[in-house]
């Protein structure tokens, strides 16, 4: 009992136990670290080296595979119930009918001939109702192939691809596109271009520098098959052009299988779906839009659209008519009465008529609307907007009233502030950011956007080499925020559709038009405005965390599917428990997927999930 109660003996035992407990510490200390390492080394070696990922059936070329042989699984932590969407894991979706693989949901010809055609409001959008949702997979017609890399996809494209010759014969003498054996070839001919669109391009170059850096983003409204834009390229001017889905078969469609960026998208009753202050320059080609009709309502909507000092170029009737009013068999006093009503509607939007030489006329907005103010007469029409949201223009009614610009000291102060020239403009503060327009976003947060994006696509770059080498040229950004993702693209031989949800906290489609970007605003619950498999490569940064209860996240994937190319690649960023769900969905899709870490490590919440999608045709029954 002495032995028991020594105190000596006490401070023994208790002084060799501590010394076994830290000696275990160490101990699990080190396997803890030489794992933790050794984890980190073994995801950074499979999650991005390069290889290849075959898919489907008629593979032609190689494809990326985001790792070799390591993948992650959340599956037991996060069980695919546990997010609100009425798929299930074993769902296969069949192809749809043949008839539909052409099919735009929200630009549906068959139901616009059942729509109100004034104003052509049966070519705005008409999405479908719950109930009339495809839940099937829109196939490619048959021997269907991958379009030809850019540059050569701007002058070729395959029949089997677009199979409709219609304007091959009705535009034949203007020279928009011959066929030629298996093949599309595009001359870069135009309805009022006929010797081409570079010498077009330059006729309009030698009233209007397009080739200082000054100009950068363009709209051409009624495009065609998008010569213009197309040869506007290799002159660093970014062009969104638009048509709507009419009696031109496809012209949009064959303006995307060129790899110029184009929309399906209509004059009519609602505003187009870009901000205000978007646009260096405006063009309008025999686009056939009633500029003098309706109060002036078209024109007023590209005035809300142009950059303040953006040009606004038309070539076509009725320029130029006493040459060609016959050829266009209309009469002389309709097309001088149609002119006169332009140039006086140009004057009450404060224009500034540049230059009218040949079949061309060039028009300016002024910088600021201060001595537009200062001159205009009470009561003039016109009137100067009352409304505060210039930029909302999703199923936003036009107004037929001028949209202010921003207030300006002086009048050579630029409204809303000057941009620089291209190509330092793209990592410039945006004006919007510098003056504090946009909520919570601050020149310093615009520069970290940039350095993580950078980061993150030189990381996309090892998990897909094929990014910098011509695989992908169209390419969307379905949460674009800022637009650094397309920013860090600028020197790939890829554009951006930068898309900005209109569900989102901030809206940012102004800084990216700032940054000499293009893009459009969309409601992800419902289709884009396209046409089947028109991007190469669909980028998503958090979209399914927004849409998740909102709307069914299978109707997005299955839209991201119509729109996407066979073999096209997808990446998509979200938390854990949203890639499970996403991932359960697209396994009934014909797409091969993995999941990688996040760039900063394995203990981050993000992942990403890299996914192809298979080679697979649709095939037509003799009926059809």
């Amino acid at each position: 009992m002495a032995r028991e109660n020594n105190p000596f003996t006490s401070i023994i035992h208790l002084s060799e136990s501590a010394r076994l407990r830290i000696t275990w510490f160490l101990g699990l200390t080190a396997l803890c670290s030489l794992f933790y390492f050794l984890g980190s080394w073994q995801t950074a070696k499979s999650g991005l080296g390069p290889s290849e990922l075959s898919v489907g059936l008629k593979c032609r070329e190689a494809l990326p595979r985001p790792s070799n042989a390591f993948d992650l699984d959340f599956q037991s932590r996060h069980p695919v119930a546990s997010l609100n969407a009425s798929t299930t894991a074993s769902e296969n979706f069949p192809p749809c009918n043949f008839e539909l693989f052409e099919y735009t949901p929200c630009q549906d010809s068959r139901k616009a001939r059942k729509l109100d055609k004034t104003m052509m409001k049966h070519r705005e959008r008409h999405c479908p109702r719950a109930g009339e949702l495809l839940r099937c997979l829109v196939p490619a017609p048959p021997d269907y192939k991958n379009p030809f890399r850019w540059p050569e996809s701007r002058d070729h494209a395959w029949l089997d691809n677009i199979p409709h010759k219609e304007l091959s014969v009705s535009k034949a003498v203007q020279n928009w596109i011959q066929v030629e054996g298996n093949r599309f070839r595009f001359p870069g001919g135009g309805t009022m271009f006929p010797r081409g669109a570079d010498a077009y391009i330059d006729d309009i170059n030698s009233l209007v520098s397009l080739t200082d850096g000054s100009i950068r983003t363009a709209l051409d409204t009624g495009c065609g098959v998008a010569s213009w834009g197309a040869y506007l390229l290799k002159r660093d001017v970014l062009t969104m052009s638009f048509a709507p889905r009419d009696s031109h078969v496809a012209q949009v469609q064959f303006a995307l299988e060129r790899g110029v960026p184009a929309m399906i998208g209509v004059l009519a009753s609602q505003r187009i779906p870009y901000p205000a202050r978007a646009f260096d320059v405006a063009h309008c080609s025999r686009c056939l839009i009633p500029w003098n009709k309706f109060d002036g309502l078209y024109l007023i909507e590209v005035d809300r659209v142009l950059r303040p000092g953006g040009y606004w170029i038309l070539s076509g009737p009725p320029i130029n008519w006493n040459i060609h009013h016959m050829g266009w068999q209309r009469a002389e006093e309709d097309l001088k009465r149609e002119q006169d009503e332009i140039e006086d509607l140009a004057k009450r939007l404060c224009w500034r008529k540049v230059a009218e030489k040949g079949d061309l006329a060039i028009w300016q907005k002024p910088v600021n609307h201060i001595e537009c103010n200062e001159s205009r007469d009470v009561g003039k029409a016109p009137r100067i907007c009352d409304s505060n949201s210039p930029d909302a223009a999703w199923y936003k009614e036009m107004e037929s009233c001028i949209t202010p610009l921003p207030e300006a000291k002086s009048p050579e102060e630029v409204a809303g502030g000057s941009l620089g020239k291209w190509p330092q403009r793209a990592f410039a503060i945006p004006p919007r950011i510098s003056r504090g327009s946009i909520p919570g976003i601050t020149a310093e947060k615009f520069q970290d956007d940039n350095k993580l994006w950078a980061a993150r696509v030189s990381n996309y770059k090892k998990i897909i080499p094929q990014l910098t080498e011509g695989r992908y040229r169209n390419v969307m950004d379905m949460n674009a925020n800022l637009g650094s993702f397309a920013a860090a693209m600028v020197h790939f031989p890829v554009w951006v559709m930068n898309v900005v949800p209109v569900d989102s906290a901030v809206d940012t489609l102004g800084v990216i038009y700032e940054r000499g970007l293009i893009g459009t605003y969309q409601d992800w619950c419902e289709a884009f405005s396209t046409y089947p498999r028109t991007y190469d490569l669909i980028h998503a940064d958090g979209v399914f965390s927004i849409y998740q209860d909102r709307c069914d996240i299978t109707y997005i994937l299955l839209e991201m599917d119509r729109i996407l190319r066979p073999e096209g690649a997808v990446i998509i960023r979200d938390t854990a428990e949203v890639l499970v769900k996403v991932r359960s969905i697209i396994e009934g899709m014909r797409w091969r997927s993995q999941t990688v870490d996040h760039e900063s490590g394995p203990f981050h919440p993000e992942k990403i999930l890299v996914a192809v999608k298979s080679y697979w045709t649709g095939h037509p029954t003799p009926k059809q």
